[in-house]
């Protein structure tokens, strides 16, 4: 194993516990999300589980009239992905997942609002998801690849799906505002890596991105309980944090000083 794989303070290797990673590619339709989860699984030899598109029944219905089937859609596609999930369950690895069955919440939340899912269907789904939710594996990382509609719609059109035919731009844009929604309170609960994807990259470069990133969530927090502190030295912080700041003078000389880690992020930015 080369020098530049361990952790510099403990040598311990950087990709230990890379083969039980649970990776879930998130994103809009024709960003990218299937090409990747191939090529991650093989570059970093997991399981990959596609979305259920080629065998989805209920597909090219839907697309057809969206409030007919608009509910047993998701249904269908929440049992599919439910059944992935306890399948990377049950193998005890990891994986790669081609969307999350988080994502299908904001879909299924979109049919109610445009009126395509009476308020039942989309309680009755709420609840079904709870439940099974108590049963499921969170994903160590999403992985997020952004783009514009604009491109959304440009790879839809390239890779000619004839269910996707004529989907217009504007359910596109108002899918990737619920979506940036979705990031920021998904985000909260599980790490989000947000990849900007205007262009491909390698799958060499995108697995190595996520070997550096997971190595970075982790943090320790202390708890000392004021241990060799007195009440007067509390005060008297608690005084210097109620003052106003004033502008420190600059320093005759500019001084090298060892940085301070940065706090745990739950959505990174990769260019």
């Amino acid at each position: 194993m080369s020098p530049e794989a361990l952790l510099p303070r403990s040598g311990i290797p950087i990709a230990a516990g890379l083969e039980n990673v649970y990776i879930s590619i998130a994103g809009l339709i024709g960003a990218g999300k299937t090409t990747l989860a191939r090529a991650l699984g093989e570059t970093m030899g997991l399981p990959v589980h596609y979305e259920p598109v080629n065998d989805n029944v209920y597909l090219e219905d839907f697309y057809a009239d969206m409030k007919r089937y608009g509910f047993p859609l998701q249904i269908y596609l929440l049992n599919k992905r439910f059944r992935q999930q306890q399948q990377i369950v049950w193998e005890g690895r990891g994986g790669v997942q081609d969307r999350t069955i988080y994502e299908d919440a904001i879909f299924a939340k979109m049919l109610r609002d445009d009126g395509l899912m009476e308020e039942r269907e989309y309680q009755t789904y709420i609840s079904l998801f709870n439940n099974m939710s108590n049963f499921m594996r969170k994903p160590n990382v999403i992985v997020y690849l952004d783009v514009t509609p604009e491109e959304s719609l440009s790879r839809i059109n390239s890779r000619s799906r004839e269910c996707e035919a004529g989907l217009p731009l504007a359910y596109l844009q108002k899918l990737h505002v619920a979506y940036e929604a979705f990031l920021q309170d998904i985000s909260q609960i599980i790490p989000v890596l947000r990849v900007s994807w205007h262009e491909f990259h390698s799958a060499e470069a995108m697995a190595e991105q996520i070997r550096i990133k997971y190595a970075d969530l982790r943090t320790i927090r202390s708890i000392d309980w004021g241990i060799g502190r007195t009440a007067e030295d509390l005060a008297r912080e608690m005084d210097a944090l109620a003052a106003p700041s004033t502008p420190a003078p600059k320093p005759a000389k500019r001084l090298e000083q060892e940085g301070s880690p940065d706090d745990v992020f739950a959505t990174a930015e990769l260019a």
